[in-house]
């Protein structure tokens, strides 16, 4: 899929075709995320990195810690 920069206002941005919305599940007031990567490629995702970060590290914390949040769910 070829974008252009286009300004918008006083501002530049990319218009995403709706198909490229639907596909991502993505309306209007939603937020993209940009990774850049050392090659000098970037990747548009739905997904916050750093909230998948953080559960992961909850994830190994629940593993770690199952009985005593069994007992306080009492």
């Amino acid at each position: 899929m070829k974008l252009e920069v286009k300004k918008i206002g006083n501002s530049t941005g990319l218009i995403l075709p709706k198909e490229f919305l639907a596909n991502l599940n993505l309306a209007q007031g939603d937020w993209l995320y940009v990774t850049e990567s050392a090659d000098g490629s970037v990747r548009l995702s739905p997904y916050d990195p750093a909230f998948e970060k953080g559960m992961k590290i909850a994830e190994k914390a629940m593993k770690t810690y199952r009985n005593a949040l069994a007992e306080l769910a009492k």
